[in-house]
């Protein structure tokens, strides 16, 4: 028996229904008592409010800079990951799709150097990075940049 499959007595509430006069027993203030933020309309502040004091992320200084909208976010694949496909002479990002190497393409597809490339292929991604390239120039391949 799983919890939505419950059939007993009380296992299906009522919503309760407010403001609808002293009969109910929740009319009047709509069981929000009398007077006092939590009793008006919009009563629940947003987040980071703190009663009309200044807010802790305003009082505090800021520094930096964040890309965050305009960020690159690669999909990435590791060199011992491209040993896995053995039939092709070139890897390209929708090789890689088909055979579920990788799930999403997002921004490009960058190539890491992470384990060693054991034959010369041919590997076009976006980006690449140092040790990848080098890696692969060293099989015999070549690192194409899309």
């Amino acid at each position: 028996m799983k919890i939505n499959e419950l059939r007993a007595p009380g296992s299906r509430k009522k919503p309760k229904r407010v403001g609808r006069g002293p009969g109910s027993g929740h009319g009047k203030t709509s069981c929000k008592g009398h007077k006092g933020q939590k009793c008006r309309s919009g009563g629940t502040k947003a987040p980071g409010f703190e009663g009309g004091q200044m807010p802790l992320h305003r009082r505090l200084p800021k520094r930096g800079f964040s890309n965050y909208p305009f960020r690159k976010e690669f999909a990435i694949v590791n060199l011992d990951k491209l040993n896995e496909i053995e039939d092709l002479e070139s890897i390209t990002p929708e090789v890689l799709l088909e055979r579920r190497v990788i799930s999403r393409l997002r921004d490009g597809l960058k190539v890491l150097g992470q384990g060693e490339l054991k034959r010369p292929v041919t590997v076009r991604a976006h980006a690449f990075s140092a040790s990848a390239i080098k890696k692969i120039e060293a099989a015999g391949g070549k690192a194409e940049v899309i």
